[in-house]
């Protein structure tokens, strides 16, 4: 968190702090240090959150033109037949099972 401050040099820095401000002070200037400290961790966080967002919505946009183009480029003979007309279409038949006279139910069968 410190980078290559080691313990030597944060006690030298708190004592220089206990002297410059003494000990009332302190704890006072501790708190405000942790809320600008804070403060400026969520901005950071915010700011890198907005970017990500944008580059998102920049990504999508990108890929839509991409696919506009491909879709204007493509030539008459990939793309997909046009409907036809009802009237064109040949009607369809219906076929049902022819039903006679030779045609009986199956008999019960007896028991043995």
């Amino acid at each position: 968190m410190f980078g290559s401050l080691g313990l030597p040099e944060l006690l030298m820095i708190f004592v220089v702090a206990l002297l410059l401000f003494g000990p009332r002070k302190l704890p006072e200037i501790g708190r405000t240090l942790g809320k600008a400290m804070n403060e400026f961790k969520r901005a950071t966080n915010d700011l890198q959150r907005s970017l990500e967002e944008e580059i998102a919505v920049d990504e999508l946009k990108q890929t839509k033109r991409e696919v506009e183009e491909a879709t204007r480029l493509t030539p008459p003979a990939v793309q997909a037949p046009a409907a036809q007309p009802a009237a064109a279409q040949p009607p369809a038949t219906a076929v049902t099972p022819e039903v006679g006279p030779e045609t009986t139910k199956p008999e019960p069968m007896e028991p043995r």
